[in-house]
């Protein structure tokens, strides 16, 4: 069985597990809308009462918001295993991953599935679609294969950062709030412009964790605020998904330094 294969087979048997109690996992899954629904509503009514941000309209700043929540959440369903690891350090439940046959990343990818972010997914999707009616971007086959590769970086990018404060338990045992800077905290920043910050922040989110190619720099050439190579942009996004090639290696560091907890 290949390690796709496998890994479907993995989310299918946790999805089926969440579903057992139908009634839990329908409240849980309606609760879930909550929170994109209040962080959209504090954005609206920001601009409700400035008009704009830097001369940012509010439509365009809905499609920066729409790419970066859609991407949080998809990240936070798929990497939920890495959300998750410090428990498995606690437990020790690590070791037993170790001696299986299959790379340890598929494992704690394969170990919790949350499909119930699925719902603030769709949320950020009616979003993006009500930013795209509302606006006046002139849409290209080349615009529409960049606003897609955006989500899927922003969700690799997620997944990084999920994974390098999964790594970081290997040496402090336990999960650490600190942590949560960098994925809660990025994404609060993320869904806005970037040239909107001080000058620290953005080269932060540009060249360390690099956001700012996933949104920022997108975004003035869907909304026209710059010119150039339509196809140039179109496959600016992935260039920051190769954030997540550190991340694996620092991963890797972490496995072979990690010594059981014991049981």
């Amino acid at each position: 069985m290949n390690s796709v294969k496998l890994y479907l087979k993995y989310v299918q048997l946790l999805v089926k597990a969440q579903a057992q109690y139908k009634a839990s996992f329908i409240m849980l899954f309606i609760a879930q809308l909550i929170s994109p629904i209040v962080m959209f509503a504090g954005v609206y009514f920001l601009f409700e009462r400035f008009g704009n941000v830097q001369g940012w309209a509010m439509h365009e700043v809905f499609v920066s918001y729409a790419v970066i929540t859609m991407s949080f959440y998809m990240a936070e369903c798929i990497a939920r295993g890495f959300d998750q690891f410090p428990n498995m350090i606690r437990t020790a439940s690590f070791d037993r991953i170790l001696v299986r046959p299959r790379g340890t990343i598929l494992q704690v990818l394969g170990s919790a599935f949350d499909i119930r972010k699925i719902s603030p997914f769709f949320v950020s999707c009616i979003i993006l679609t009500l930013a795209i009616v509302s606006g006046d971007i002139l849409w290209t086959f080349a615009r529409v294969v960049m606003l897609f590769n955006m989500i899927i970086s922003g969700t690799i990018i997620f997944c990084g950062v999920f994974m390098l404060q999964a790594t970081a338990a290997f040496w402090t045992i336990g999960g650490i709030e600190f942590a949560n800077i960098f994925t809660h905290g990025i994404r609060q920043h993320a869904i806005y412009p970037l040239n909107i910050f001080p000058r620290g922040i953005t080269i932060f989110l540009t060249f360390i964790i690099p956001f700012g190619t996933v949104t920022y720099l997108p975004l003035r050439y869907l909304v026209g605020r710059i010119d150039g190579i339509s196809w140039l942009y179109a496959f600016l996004p992935l260039t920051g998904a190769l954030f997540i090639l550190p991340c694996i290696l620092a991963w890797r560091f972490g496995v072979r330094k990690y010594s059981s907890t014991g049981s």
